[in-house]
């Protein structure tokens, strides 16, 4: 029924004007015989539905809550709230199942898209298959990252999926939007939740990952319920991975296909996203002032820092990505921490909390602080020798030479003494 013509027909008839359905119809926009059709009387004002009590509605507030907070199905709240006096049929609880789950869905949907700074969304894309021009095959996980509101995107090669790795990420993906949401939405990944009971709705988040999420004050969401589309917009992320697919046979190494995985995602936010006809970029400095402040470098080291542990060889000696670094004798067969601090380009050495020693990060195979060779050595190869003497060999020789070990914990000195 279209109020407004039956309106303006119902006022002419009591100003005792004629109708010209042509020239109302013009006004009106629409089909003179639809008018007509009003002012004959054919069609009429409809009237308002009486509502009638439902038997439903003293236990509509149990149904919300039950299916809200701990995602019980239709059948189990109907078995519920017959105990509690329920008088209706199962199918009326379907229904109203149904219809509110489908409004808050709705609700949530409109409130991700048009809220800035609420929400971002992760997932990988795993074991992508890429080849090299030499026909090498690289297996290989893409970090995905998707802020809601202005659909900014950050992708970043991954070779593994582990808790430290997944850190990382989410650092530079932070960085990289200037800022942090006030939700993220995860899959259940291993490396975020311990435990998902998806009947009560209950989460139980990994502890490191808990603590992470306090440090950078953001919320973890594991695909609660009415979530838009759960994880769409990560999914449809992930679908445009498949764009890598020409890039087979387009280079030689993974720092290669690192660089072309960051091309990639500098096209996509130069691109105009079909939802907001804006690229990521551009829509991106509107969510900026929502999202929140990146924590301080502290913090950030504490998550980013590689910790590993090393067992001490015969030698002395530690080795990290094929090279070499000594530590005193006293530590040889023990296990140390190894913390390698990227930015000030240093290994720091520890056991159980307590510095042993540090290195800068060298290219060089064998890596020696002048004390550790001096100890060495006077604890075997040179252990007739005075301490001065072989401080003496070692000043002489170790800006020029590497020392090299023969034998079990035996050292020589390229060049005669």
């Amino acid at each position: 029924m279209r109020k407004d013509i039956y309106n303006e027909v119902k006022r002419l008839k009591t100003m005792d004007i004629k109708i010209n359905c042509s020239d109302l119809a013009k006004r009106m926009g629409c089909d003179p015989r639809t008018v007509k059709s009003y002012a004959d009387g054919k069609i009429k004002e409809e009237r308002k539905k009486t509502s009638s009590k439902s038997k439903l509605d003293d236990f509509k507030s149990i149904v919300e809550d039950k299916v809200d907070n701990y995602s019980a199905s239709a059948t189990s709240i109907f078995n519920f709230i017959k105990k509690k006096g329920y008088q209706g049929e199962y199918g009326l609880v379907k229904k109203y199942v149904a219809e509110h789950k489908k409004t808050q869905l709705k609700k949530a949907t409109i409130r991700f898209e048009t809220t800035p700074g609420l929400q971002a969304q992760v997932d990988y894309k795993e074991k992508l298959k890429m080849v090299s021009r030499s026909g090498e095959t690289f297996k290989i996980n893409i970090f995905l990252y998707v802020l809601g509101y202005s659909r900014f995107k950050y992708i970043e090669l991954s070779i593994d999926k582990a808790q430290n790795s997944l850190f990382n990420c989410l650092i530079n993906a932070f960085k990289s939007s200037n800022g942090i949401p006030q939700e993220i939405l995860f899959d259940n990944m291993a490396t975020v939740v311990n435990r998902h009971n998806t009947f009560i709705g209950k989460v139980e988040y990994n502890e490191k990952f808990s603590q992470f999420s306090k440090d950078f004050n953001f919320t973890p969401v594991a695909c609660r319920p009415y979530r838009p589309q759960t994880k769409g917009k990560v999914e449809a992320l992930a679908k445009l991975m498949n764009r890598l697919a020409v890039q087979n046979g387009e280079f030689d190494t993974l720092e290669e296909l690192k660089q072309i995985i960051e091309a990639l995602n500098v096209e996509l936010n130069n691109e105009i996203s079909q939802a907001t006809n804006m690229t990521p970029v551009a829509k991106l400095k509107e969510e900026e002032p929502y999202l929140k402040a990146i924590p301080n470098n502290e913090i950030i080291d504490s998550y980013t820092t590689e910790i590993k542990m090393y067992k001490v060889s015969k030698e002395s000696m530690i080795t990290i990505l094929g090279n070499k670094y000594s530590v005193p004798v006293s530590f040889i067969g023990k296990k140390v921490r190894v913390d390698v601090l990227e930015k000030e380009n240093i290994l720091k050495i520890s056991l159980n909390g307590d510095l042993i020693t540090s290195h800068k990060i060298s290219k060089g195979i064998f890596n020696y602080h002048k004390e550790h060779a001096v100890e060495i050595l006077k604890s075997d190869a040179f252990k007739d020798k005075i301490t001065d003497e072989i401080e003496e060999i070692v000043q002489k020789n170790l800006d020029d030479l590497d020392l090299l070990l023969v034998g079990v914990t035996k050292w020589a000195i390229i060049h005669s003494y």
